[in-house]
């Protein structure tokens, strides 16, 4: 039985436990027999009665307990096989691979034993070739130089022979006198043909010189044929939490068994939409000696696929597994004009800084106290969005960063920003200004210029104001209190109040159900105030002129309320239930400016008149 087989078998048994369990206890609530055992010792492991005098030291349980307590220890027993099962299946992949990189490595090698010994009979072959010409070549010189001597000797005996048959002529002749003639022509012929040494010595030795035979290439092949395999395959481990950074990855591999490495060739490549095939000019290679290298000069927020080979004197390894790896982001950017807070809460904004998508974002805050210490740092994680809404401590304030996070880790943190708890703080929001309004650097002036600008070159979308020369700005998204005030010149027409998110833009202020608001006009008699809501005022008469107005808003009591912040004077309060969030919402009639202040906590005259 394989490790699979074992598994589905303890599956079985737990099935099988899971639908006899009730029928099990019903078993043993039964009312028992008289005979039958009605306790169980833990000690001894077996089933008893009460009061039996050979368990009476042993502690007793009732049957229905010491079957739960054997389910229990059952179920134990099972979890720890299965871990083993889980061990031995993770133990008996290995060996695979172990088994298929063995076949691999011996393909190998007999491929490379063959190799070297087809290369060393070709060498000794071309040896023996030369060695065979060369004998041949002294052979044929030896036969040419005997042949000459032999041409040589017999040219001498020819002549030794036309003598002596001359002599022999000469001596058989009659006549005294032409014998005396002839006879002494002879004799020196032979005189100087006897004194003429003739050479009869071998020239030829008979022995051949055997040519010496440089084997030192073919010893050096011989000792290069290494009975050591090729590695096998590397494993790449699984990245490591903080393992790398926004331009670098630690990566670290092993192997299964006990190979010879002389070195690694590390292979990495970027993987992207635009990049979804393998091209030279892509992949990135690196050598090392350790199981471990750090990879610089990557991209932030980046997945790249890794691979590793391993070498020594054999040959190459196969390549390991592609592991998928991801450089962690970029730090984020926080926008310090889109924040906003307020007595209890800030709303926090950034932008992502990557150009990939990360997994979340995590939020850090602290305390940081008047002389400079700061306190702990807590932090709020898995932020899916580029904003998170975040309770506060009143009168408090904090330092604020945000960091980005992937598989491969948090980023760095990004620039803290100051965030305080002393008031209500916020910028106007740029977006919905009417196209004819112009906001100053820090977001909290407005400006009407005194002139028109044509329609032709104004750009409205869906959130601008089209009629009403408006803007609106952002509070944070809970009911609690707020309060700012704003400061016009006297002769300002201006509007001044709170909207829905949703308001209708081809509106004014006002004159609609969705939009509170208090109004200037100038008249050639007076100042005249409004206290718009759906397009109705009530009769109110303000007598001296407000410059500096505050506006306070509670969404629990309901109210908005309206002051002369320079004289602590109520003007008017609005009672309503709000439906939904709110915006301040500001309007200049005729050109002009208005000046927004935020960071001011309600005066006791507003909290508690």
């Amino acid at each position: 039985m394989d490790a699979y087989e074992a598994r589905s078998c303890l599956d079985v048994i737990t099935e099988e436990l899971s639908e006899e369990e009730a029928a099990d206890e019903d078993a043993f609530v039964m009312v028992p027999d008289s005979h039958s055992p009605d306790a169980f010792c833990s000690q001894c492991r077996t089933l008893t009665h009460t009061g039996s005098a050979a368990h009476a030291c042993h502690a007793l349980l009732t049957p229905a307990a010491a079957a739960q307590q054997m389910k229990d220890e059952l179920s134990r027993s099972r979890s720890k096989l299965s871990e083993k099962i889980v061990e031995m299946e993770n133990f008996a992949s290995n060996l695979e691979e172990i088994f298929i990189t063995v076949e691999e490595n011996f393909g190998r090698q007999e491929q490379n034993l063959e190799q070297h010994y087809n290369e060393v009979l070709q060498t000794l072959s071309q040896r023996n070739d030369a060695r065979a010409a060369a004998l041949d070549e002294q052979k044929n010189r030896k036969l040419e130089r005997l042949y000459s001597e032999l041409l040589q000797c017999g040219q001498t005996l020819d002549a030794s022979k036309e003598l002596i048959e001359s002599a022999q002529e000469v001596h058989r002749r009659q006549d005294k006198r032409a014998f005396l003639q002839a006879v002494m022509p002879v004799i020196k012929r032979v005189e100087q043909f006897s004194s003429t040494e003739v050479d009869l010595k071998l020239g030829v030795s008979l022995d051949f010189d055997v040519p010496t035979t440089d084997l030192s290439d073919v010893r050096q092949m011989m000792d290069s044929i290494n009975l050591l395999p090729a590695p096998s395959a590397p494993v790449m481990n699984p990245q490591i939490c903080n393992s790398a950074t926004d331009t670098s990855l630690h990566v670290c591999w092993s192997l299964f068994s006990d190979d010879t490495v002389e070195f690694y060739e590390l292979h990495w490549r970027l993987i992207s939409d635009d990049c979804t095939m393998e091209t030279p000019q892509d992949v990135s290679q690196l050598k090392v000696k350790e199981t471990h290298c750090t990879v610089s000069d990557l991209l932030p927020n980046a997945q790249y696929e890794l691979w590793v080979t391993a070498t020594n004197t054999t040959g190459i390894s196969p390549a390991s597994e592609r592991a998928v790896y991801m450089t962690v982001p970029s730090p984020p950017v926080i926008k310090p004009r889109q924040c906003v807070s307020s007595l209890d809460a800030a709303l926090i904004r950034w932008d992502s800084g990557n150009t990939n998508p990360v997994e979340s974002y995590t939020l850090e805050f602290r305390e940081s106290d008047a002389d400079g210490s700061n306190t702990a740092t807590e932090s709020i994680v898995a932020i899916p969005s580029c904003e998170c809404l975040v309770q506060l401590q009143p009168w408090k304030r904090y330092i604020i960063s945000v960091r980005a996070v992937n598989i491969g880790g948090p980023s760095e943190r990004s620039e803290p920003i100051d965030v305080s708890t002393a008031g209500t703080f916020f910028h106007l929001l740029e977006d919905t200004a009417h196209p004819s309004l112009s906001l100053s650097a820090n977001g909290l002036t407005m400006f009407y210029l005194d002139e028109d600008l044509p329609l032709s070159h104004m750009t409205f979308s869906d959130s601008t104001f089209a009629r009403c020369v408006a803007v609106l700005g952002d509070l944070v998204p809970i009911r609690g209190q707020y309060y700012w005030e704003i400061e016009v010149d006297e002769d300002t027409e201006f509007r001044v109040g709170v909207a829905y998110e949703d308001t209708q833009r081809n509106s004014y202020l006002g004159g609609n159900n969705t939009s509170w608001c208090m109004r200037h006009i100038v008249t050639p008699s007076r100042h005249k105030y409004e206290f718009l809501h759906n397009g109705w005022t009530p009769d109110i008469r303000i007598t001296v002129q407000p410059l500096r107005i505050g506006v306070f808003l509670d969404y629990a009591a309901g109210i908005l309320s309206f002051y002369n912040a320079a004289l602590r004077q109520h003007l008017h309060t609005f009672s309503c239930h709000f439906l939904h969030y709110l915006h301040p919402c500001f309007a200049l009639d005729n050109p002009g400016a208005l000046t927004l202040r935020t960071g001011l906590s309600a005066p006791a005259y507003v909290t508690c008149p």
